[in-house]
């Protein structure tokens, strides 16, 4: 008799729920992934990754995939328009590439001017030892401190790997920030990089002719963003930097085909929650997704909608209907910023200097000045190259310039002496920092996730492949269930003690 109770005791073992076990609930038949862009294509990877084959992942792009990145060609060659450098320590964009058989191109070297507008304040030698004693004499310590406190700022950051690595998601971005370096990190929110570098003990002058550029070149904005995304931008004026041979928006059509996602041409107009009875158990929730096509209005039904294109009314103008309680709407403005292409030879004489073989610029980087109508000049290699550009070059190079507005012919004819051809690209880039910052919610519904919230924090790749990974987690933990794996506190110090 004991043989027999003791396999009936094993059998209702076996049959009786184990809390957070992913195979109580049936899995989504479909998700949907608003967007294209590097955001949304590593969404539809990770989710891939953690609801398994059998789920039909679609994304929905109005546009190129891509979003914001995206090439230009100019005199046949192309060249990156929108996100152009990764750092070396982007280990998700790092492995994108390894995992999809990309190569890499390494940032090229340039020797770098810093222009106030009248005179350049800082020009960079071909000797290392030359800039070291240059940076000495005009800054001090300030850029050794520099490097170390930024260095601080990504140490923290790098935690978030390894929580995604043993699949701990956050609910809210702010979350995430406190996870990664409690109160101080996201304290850094709430203050602009000038106040938090003026705290740390940076000097004036220091934050005004080397931060300053560095965050013109990179964000197209001064020292009043907020202070993390400021120490985001230092960190991607480091070398070691890089870009994907070909085009970083090889990224994303790469990560789209390895998540045998169906990507489907529309642009989204609405969401709505819609209720299906079934004959045994509780009813379906789903959401219906309304959006536009060349052949008309259509649509279809989700489980889970991930949304990774800023809700902003020129770049995502969703609306949310019939939700209770309604969905919020928060601001989110973005800053428009002009990218244009010049073939041609840069005037010399503009940057005070005569001999134009004596000028051996190949960036140039400006503080703020309203008499400035550019953020940065940089001579550029096409995608298929990455390299070198050498002096000779600058004779006649392609130039990539920032500004706010459209380069007027004057203006164009002020920076260069001749050029053959002119290109131009707009983006709303970036959002417009403005701290306090207040990053918008990740959870919109029951399973409905947004990822760009994060960019109010920081806009970059990785910010985005993060902010995926971490709506796939989230989405497929909250499915299931197991809430051990979201919003756990103390998670640095518990992986350190573990294996």
């Amino acid at each position: 008799m004991a043989a027999p109770l003791l396999l009936l005791l094993l059998a209702a073992a076996l049959c009786s729920p184990v809390p957070g076990l992913a195979q109580q609930r049936d899995a989504p038949g479909r998700i949907a992934v608003v967007g294209g862009g590097i955001g949304g294509a590593a969404a539809a990877y990770f989710l891939r990754q953690k609801f398994g084959r059998n789920v039909r992942v679609e994304v929905l792009e109005k546009a190129a995939v891509g979003g914001r990145l995206a090439t230009l060609e100019v005199e046949g060659a192309s060249y990156e328009a929108g996100g152009s450098v990764l750092h070396p320590l982007n280990l998700h964009m790092k492995h994108f590439v390894k995992e999809l058989g990309l190569s890499v191109a390494p940032g090229h070297s340039s020797l770098t001017g810093i222009y106030n507008g009248e005179e350049f304040v800082f020009e960079e030698s071909n000797w290392y030892i030359i800039n070291l004693f240059k940076l000495l004499w005009h800054y001090g310590l300030n850029p050794l401190r520099m490097y170390m406190w930024v260095e601080d700022i990504l140490d923290k950051f790098m935690r978030i790997y390894r929580y995604q690595m043993h699949d701990y998601a956050f609910s809210s971005n702010e979350r995430l920030l406190h996870a990664l370096g409690g109160d101080d990190l996201v304290q850094m929110l709430n203050q602009t990089i000038d106040e938090a570098m003026q705290k740390a003990g940076f000097s004036h002058k220091f934050i005004n002719e080397v931060v300053c550029p560095a965050i013109r070149v990179n964000y197209a904005q001064g020292v009043k963003i907020n202070g993390f995304v400021g120490a985001v931008s230092l960190a991607g004026v480091e070398s070691g930097l890089w870009s994907v041979k070909g085009g970083n928006k090889l990224v994303c059509t790469g990560l789209l085909y390895a998540s045998k996602a169906e990507v489907v041409s529309g642009t989204v107009l609405s969401i709505e929650p819609k209720v299906r009875p079934r004959r045994t158990g509780d009813p379906v929730k789903l959401y219906q997704v309304t959006y536009n096509t060349t052949s008309g209005l259509t649509g279809d039904t989700y489980d889970i909608v991930v949304i990774a294109a800023p809700l902003n009314h020129e770049m995502a103008n969703i609306t949310f209907k019939n939700f209770d309680p309604p969905v919020p709407e928060f601001p989110n403005l973005y800053h428009r910023v002009v990218v244009t292409f010049v073939h041609g030879r840069l005037n010399a004489s503009f940057f005070g200097y005569e001999d134009p073989e004596a000028f051996s610029f190949s960036a140039i980087f400006t503080m703020e000045n309203p008499k400035l109508f550019i953020y940065s000049l940089e001579v550029v290699s096409p995608v298929e190259d990455g390299g070198d550009e050498g002096k000779a070059s600058l004779q006649s190079a392609i130039w990539k310039t920032f500004s706010k507005d459209v380069l007027t012919k004057e203006q164009l004819n002020l920076l260069f002496s001749s050029y053959d051809s002119v290109k131009v690209k707009t983006w709303l880039a970036y959002p417009d920092y403005s701290p306090p910052e207040k990053c918008p919610p990740v959870i919109l519904h029951d399973n409905i996730y947004y990822l760009n919230g994060i960019e109010r924090a920081a806009s970059a790749m990785e910010m985005s492949a993060v902010a995926a990974k971490n709506a796939a987690l989230l989405a497929y933990h909250r499915w299931y269930g197991n809430s051990d794996k979201i919003d756990q506190e103390g998670l640095h110090e518990k992986l350190k003690t573990e294996l």
